[in-house]
């Protein structure tokens, strides 16, 4: 197999004999002619900044990475993974193998001349079109023969005549005008001398038919598989290749602006020729680039193809075929004979204008695909992406932008054509696998998630917290899997408004076997929430008390950037060693500043969930603003979306119509979903107990919220708890700090 050997001279070399191409001799008068010198440089800067952040971008990705054979597919396949970068590999093949097409019908333009006079002087008539399928004949003959070595090689020829009909063009007179006005442009309808009509094109008109000069950029690439240094050839020279191109671009335009008017660069699209010192010259000059450029393009279309059969983008007899390659020099002869095929096939619409469309579509797809490559990396910050060139992301993200703008102001029908094709190919890829983009878009997501962390953490909040409180809900349980209530209860609160954490406790000491106990409940934790499509973050903690796990949850960061604000223990009625917990450390959660629920399981569950009763009583209404956001909040979630709040608030003394007005007023303020008739004033009574007055009313609810306080706990302890009789789910609830609902 023959050694890599090529260098930054010869991407220089593809890429500079593409950006000066057929487009510099043919159209560049043109602009001048239909939107004046001023809105032809505006052309130049617009299609820079799509070029210009590519080409950073593509020094960035190829200084990052090993860049093998395939140039700008197997830098996007590798970094959005093998879907995505199949879709765009083949839309960067059809601009590749189109533009062969698309430089043999420039080439024919040259020969205008030479068959004019075979004509005149020998009665020989040659028409373009058999131009268009003898230059392609040649062009594939020298391809299947020779290859890219031979191609390369002949650039350096084809380049030569390039400068040397360019410098006759700068040096050159012309009629110097004048009137040098950077606006005048020809009118709306242009009669030339030979009575042909010409209508002015629009400005997106004008840059669709140029920007297919811009496209060289991406010519050097397809050169990877055969350079020595990738990671160096490329960025260098594509970089100098663009920069050359700008300054020629520039200097071509002022010179078209100062030597003829508008009227005569508009009657004829090779008026060059009448500017340079020699005139023979322009014709050899476009029919170099021209031939440059197709030779470009004939090169590096084969070797995409050949890097996406490797790939196995392709069934697998066509993938086989395709990647095949010369055993002397792994030449792709089969891929280039298809590319040569597409090209015989394009080269019949003559059209150069209709070409250059399609082709400004594919490219402007693949070029807006290698800013967000680089725009992604930078985002996503990932370890493992260190280029030695570095870009910056907004560069990146103006390049992006640019290119799907303007794909849709050049073209609404062909860009969304362009697209609908490249969603079609993904869709039939997207079973390979999205590795590469999924890694991406997670690193994305941490990066967003870390930054939002810390400015969350930086904020002074204690005072926020109280006035505008969301639940961040820590829940500790060493029974999860014989009872998922506290569970339910954390992602049901968590779901739309809040964060939740959930931790498994396992008692005991940390070994070997409790460790991958943990691992085992862990993955179970994972497993329950995908069934129940929770939001949940989970773990587990070996402790060797509840106490200890309780500290140690306690002091957990919340998963939100923000401290966790709330604690659910649970325990089920039959075994109150949870609340006995709650009780012993009852000053240690204090401790903690945190809201304190504990949720008392009954063998009903949490019934059809249509029911929530809220109890306010004189000794707890430091709770009822809590307990009634809790519920608020809890009817948020699908499961609890057709129920209902009914508030009953205890009262004594006949002091009825002041804490009824005041409840209302609380709930009317706090904007809460409760109806009139779903607020009911109990009274209590000389010798009534408030625990019958609730389990006689809410025997029947789903889900019953109770404060209790400080005094209470250190009074009656355990037995709080365990007084209510007869009825399903409790919530007891003390607030650390009374919340505002208004």
């Amino acid at each position: 197999m023959q050694e890599k050997g090529l260098g930054t001279f010869a991407v220089f070399m593809t890429a500079i004999s593409t950006i000066l191409g057929a487009i510099l001799f043919l159209r560049f008068g043109f602009a001048v002619a239909h939107v004046g010198l001023l809105w032809t440089m505006a052309i130049i800067v617009l299609g820079h900044l799509v070029t210009i952040p590519t080409a950073l971008a593509v020094a960035e990705i190829a200084t990052n990475q090993k860049v093998e054979g395939g140039g700008a597919y197997y830098m996007i396949s590798r970094s959005f993974g093998l879907s995505i970068g199949g879709a765009i590999g083949i839309a960067l093949f059809l601009s590749q193998a189109i533009s062969v097409a698309f430089y043999i019908i420039a080439f024919t333009v040259s020969t205008r001349d030479l068959l004019a006079w075979l004509e005149a002087s020998h009665g020989i008539v040659v028409a373009p079109w058999q131009v268009n399928y003898g230059f392609m004949t040649l062009l594939t003959i020298l391809m299947l023969t020779k290859g890219a070595q031979v191609g390369v090689k002949a650039l350096y020829g084809v380049v030569a005549v390039l400068v040397v009909a360019l410098l006759s063009f700068f040096f050159g007179h012309g009629e110097p005008q004048a009137e040098l006005d950077i606006l005048r442009t020809i009118d709306a309808q242009f009669v030339t001398s030979d009575g042909r009509t010409i209508e002015r094109y629009s400005f997106i008109e004008v840059f669709t038919f140029i920007f297919p000069a811009f496209t060289g950029i991406a010519a050097g690439l397809g050169l990877s598989g055969d350079l020595k240094e990738p990671a160096r050839a490329i960025p260098r020279g594509t970089l100098w290749a663009t920069v050359t191109g700008i300054v020629v671009y520039i200097i071509v335009a002022v010179k078209f602006w100062v030597s003829a008017n508008p009227e005569q660069l508009a009657s004829d699209q090779l008026y060059m020729e009448q500017i340079a010192i020699w005139p023979p010259l322009i014709p050899m000059g476009l029919a170099a680039a021209a031939v440059s450029s197709a030779l470009g393009s004939v090169i590096i279309a084969p070797r995409t193809l050949q890097a996406l059969a490797v790939d196995r983008i392709f069934p697998k007899a066509i993938g086989h075929r395709l990647k095949r390659g010369r055993k002397s020099d792994n030449e792709p002869v089969i891929a280039s004979i298809v590319t040569c095929v597409i090209g015989f096939i394009f080269v019949s619409l003559g059209d150069i204008n209709a070409v250059a469309e399609i082709i400004s579509m594919f490219f402007m797809v693949t070029y807006g695909a290698i800013c967000l490559v680089s725009l992604f990396e930078h985002f996503a910050a990932s370890p493992s992406y260190r280029p030695t060139f570095r870009s910056h992301w907004l560069l990146s993200l103006v390049g992006a932008v640019t290119c799907f703008y303007l794909m849709f102001l050049m073209n609404f029908s062909y860009a969304l054509g362009s697209l609908v094709i490249m969603v079609a190919i993904y869709s039939g890829l997207a079973r390979r696998g999205e590795r590469g983009m999924v890694a991406l878009f997670r690193g994305m997501l941490f990066q967003l998630s870390r930054q939002l962390q810390l400015i969350l953490q930086r904020r002074d909040t204690a005072e926020l917290d109280r006035k505008d409180w969301r639940p961040m809900v820590l829940g500790v349980s060493k029974d999860t899997f014989r009872r998922p209530g506290a569970f339910d209860m954390v992602r049901w609160l968590a779901h739309r408004q809040g964060f939740g954490t959930y931790v498994h406790l396992i008692e005991g000491r940390l070994d070997a076997r409790t460790f991958r106990s943990s691992v085992r409940a862990k993955q179970g934790l994972a497993d329950l929430g995908r069934a129940v499509k929770s939001r949940v973050s989970v773990s587990t903690i070996v402790s060797p008390s509840y106490t200890s796990a309780i500290a140690q949850s306690v002091q957990l960061p919340g998963i939100s950037g923000q401290g966790n604000n709330a604690i659910l223990l649970e325990y089920i009625d039959e075994q109150p060693q949870s609340a006995e917990e709650l009780v012993t450390n009852y000053d240690l959660l204090r401790g903690s500043n945190l809201d304190l629920c504990l949720l008392r399981s009954s063998f009903r569950g949490f019934g059809e969930r249509r029911t929530i009763h809220i109890w306010i009583t004189p000794e707890d209404s430091a709770n009822a603003n809590l307990m009634i956001l809790m519920a608020y909040v809890l009817q948020g979630h699908p499961d609890w979306r057709e129920s209902h709040i009914q508030v009953f608030s205890i009262y004594r003394d006949g002091d009825r119509a002041k804490r009824e007005q005041a409840l209302r007023e609380l709930i009317q303020a706090g904007r809460i979903p409760v109806s009139e008739q779903n607020i009911e004033m109990v009274e209590e009574m000389p010798g009534d107990l408030k625990e019958a007055l609730i389990d006689e009313r809410s025997k029947f609810a789903d889900l019953t919220f109770i404060g209790f306080n400080d005094a209470e706990i250190r009074r009656e302890g355990v037995k709080l708890f365990e007084a209510h009789h007869g009825i399903g789910n409790i919530l007891f609830v003390d607030a650390h700090e009374e919340v505002a609902l208004a």
